[in-house]
């Protein structure tokens, strides 16, 4: 399972820095991230709940998996979004002063939001909410 996960992470990663090599400046990096983001849970529920939905928890103790295998995964994905954050703070276009910490934040909108949105099909969500998001939870102006 946890080479299913990496694979998971692996496409996930390539989505994300696709969308951030596409888009314009820090701010709209930031926010073709996080829609990328969306899109994957979306376009692959099963797998993003596989990956993000404590499908599977390996018990380290009875298992080959070690700590630094689960500490590790999805390492990249959050260093982008921290980098891209940074990218915002650097242009005056978000007011975070720990961008590693910072970034911590709107990826658990974005997991909140993206679980919301496969659970509750028929809540009626603003059409911006994910804008809403992101733009309080990373700080930005």
């Amino acid at each position: 399972m946890l080479a299913v996960v990496r694979e998971s992470f692996a496409e996930l990663e390539d989505r994300l820095r696709a969308a951030v090599a596409a888009a314009g400046d820090p701010r709209e990096r930031l926010f073709a991230c996080a829609n990328a983001y969306l899109r994957f849970a979306q376009e692959h529920p099963e797998r993003y709940r596989s990956t993000f939905g404590g499908l599977w928890m390996p018990t380290l103790q009875d298992s080959s998996v070690t700590r630094d295998d689960v500490a590790t995964l999805g390492d990249a994905c959050t260093e982008l979004i921290t980098a891209t954050l940074d990218d915002c703070a650097t242009s005056g276009q978000a007011t975070s002063t720990d961008t590693h910490a910072d970034a911590v934040a709107p990826w658990l909108g974005l997991h909140g939001l993206a679980h919301q949105r496969a659970v509750t099909v028929a809540f009626p969500w603003p059409p911006d909410i994910a804008d809403r998001v992101i733009t309080a939870l990373a700080h930005l102006r």
